[in-house]
């Protein structure tokens, strides 16, 4: 799976700190997930979108294999 939240957070203006605190998570798991070492569970992949005003399909993509 591959996503866009690093696209969406810097048009945004945020910090990976201000998205980790934001969501509860440690700024080492935002950084994960923006270079897809780790794979959001479905709570988060839908906090992320909320926090960045925008839909789970739009942030991440199945790839295909």
């Amino acid at each position: 799976m591959i996503n866009r939240i690093k696209e969406f957070r810097k048009a945004k203006g945020y910090r990976q700190e201000d998205l980790a605190e934001a969501l509860g998570v440690s700024r080492q798991t935002i950084i994960a997930i923006e270079k897809n070492k780790y794979n959001p569970s479905l709570d988060l992949a839908m906090r992320l979108a909320r926090y960045l005003h925008t839909t789970v399909e739009e942030l991440f993509e199945l790839e295909d294999k």
